[in-house]
């Protein structure tokens, strides 16, 4: 314990998040939610309102766990790298939760340092948790695979897709892009669209992030910004449940930089073009929290983003015939990113075979119906998703959401080795310069680039 509060503290520090961690008011003494009583203590990304939202959900596995109290604890944060640090902190401090809430960004740190896996409990139980894996695409099982172990069974996933405004298109004399179009079909669309409108009008709008930023430009040209390998391992899982599927091998591992591989120069290329031709915003722009309204009155034609889009935009007035949604287009292929959330256990819970019921409970046809009522988010389930999404409220081709998975089966989880906050930061510190400074000035950024990520991944 002493260890792995030590290491807890070193990751915090690499993380550079002591100053709003320490701000924190529950970090300490007898007040610290779980400290003192038996529940089992359930920490998820969110608010006071968050943590009441899953009331149901815990009220509903109480009724198949009477003997099990659950005492769900909100922990806001800026982002995912906030979050974690805040658990970090917890575990620093002797007060480590059960069970936490874990998005891709930070399974491999949570694997590395302080998940338990959950192979055991996988294949004790797998009858029971053969027709969740009959329901669940491979590849977001996979996502949270770690050097052969599972630690996270996929709850939401989301994987970037073009939204764009139909009357846009429209008034461009387009129709809706092909499934398997190019990068030079986007050229073509985006121009058209910015020829026929009036005024301050982007084609496409993107934010300088890790999800539905530049990745999926690097995805679908068969290349990223770190290099992708495959663990071995895993046989015991897909030989099992996926007995028709090529075994996928133990998860992925990012454990180089390739920045200055010619595929990643020339999708960066292609961004540069897009920026320097006005028919994509200038990622250095910032956020997007006006995006629905620019998106909902034509002044943005597309822009990337998921299934949790679709409740988003229904909650803001958008009628679901003013948009629609395609893939991503094609350079050498279409394999896309995506992001995925599921609850990890604690290495260092004393409730291991609770937390274990919880999260099977999480991942039943009734948990997820409950936690996702709306359509808020990717469901991996295909049966859940399709009746979310085909009740009326989604896009007309709502079927892209999981279609993104099952027609481009090489779709993955976005770059996120043990070191992510820091790699992550690399990244996004270097994307505006390589892409502003003209065409000569992408190899320079890459260059850059490299240099901080190799710098990044040596860190612990």
């Amino acid at each position: 314990m002493v260890e792995l509060s030590r290491r807890a503290m070193i990751a915090l520090l690499g993380l550079g998040a002591v100053g709003t961690a320490v701000s924190w008011p529950r970090l300490t003494g007898g007040d610290i939610p779980g400290r003192g009583d038996d529940a089992l203590t359930v920490a998820l990304f969110g608010t006071a309102q968050d943590a009441a939202a899953r009331q149901a959900l815990v009220e509903g596995f109480q009724r198949k766990h009477p003997g099990i109290a659950v005492r769900i604890v909100a922990i806001q944060g800026q982002d995912w790298s906030n979050y974690f640090a805040k658990i970090l902190t917890m575990v620093a401090a002797g007060t480590p939760p059960d069970v936490v809430t874990v998005a891709t960004e930070g399974t491999q740190l949570f694997a590395s340092r302080m998940a338990h896996p959950i192979d055991e409990y996988v294949q004790r139980d797998g009858d029971e948790l053969k027709e969740y894996f009959d329901d669940v695409h491979p590849a977001l099982v996979e996502a949270f695979m770690y050097k052969g172990n599972l630690f996270q069974l996929p709850d939401n996933f989301n994987a970037p897709n073009i939204f764009y405004n139909t009357g846009a298109l429209e008034r461009a004399g387009l129709e809706r892009p092909r499934d398997d179009w190019t990068v030079d079909d986007f050229f073509q669309v985006s121009r058209a669209m910015k020829k026929s409108a009036d005024g301050n009008f982007l084609p496409y709008f993107w934010n300088n992030r890790l999800w539905g930023g530049v990745v999926p430009w690097l995805y679908v040209n068969d290349t990223s910004f770190l290099t992708e390998e495959k663990a071995p391992g895993g046989d015991w899982l897909w030989n099992r449940f996926y007995p028709n599927e090529k075994p996928r091998g133990g998860g992925p591992l990012w454990q180089n930089a390739d920045a200055l591989n010619e595929r990643t120069i020339e999708s960066f290329e292609v961004l540069q073009q897009m920026v320097g031709e006005g028919i994509a915003a200038n990622p250095a722009q910032g956020g997007g929290n006006e995006l629905v309204s620019l998106f909902s009155t034509g002044k943005v034609g597309m822009t990337p983003a998921g299934g949790f889009w679709v409740q988003g935009l229904n909650d803001a007035g958008v009628a679901n015939d003013e948009y629609d949604v395609s893939f991503f287009p094609k350079m050498r292929s279409q394999r896309h990113q995506f992001g995925a959330g599921g609850y990890a256990i604690m290495e260092t819970s004393p409730r291991k075979d609770e937390a274990w019921e919880w999260l099977k409970y999480c991942i039943s046809d009734e948990g997820l119906r409950i936690a996702h009522p709306k359509p808020d988010s990717s469901i991996p389930r295909r049966s859940i998703n399709d009746e979310l999404y085909g009740a009326g409220m989604g896009p007309k081709h709502w079927q892209v959401f999981y279609d993104t998975l099952d027609k481009f089966p090489e779709t993955g989880p976005m770059p996120a080795p043990p070191q992510q906050a820091a790699v992550e930061s690399a990244l996004i510190k270097n994307v505006v310069t390589t892409i502003t400074n003209g065409p000569g000035g992408v190899r320079r950024g890459l260059e850059t680039m490299q240099r901080d990520l190799e710098l990044a991944l040596k860190g612990r």
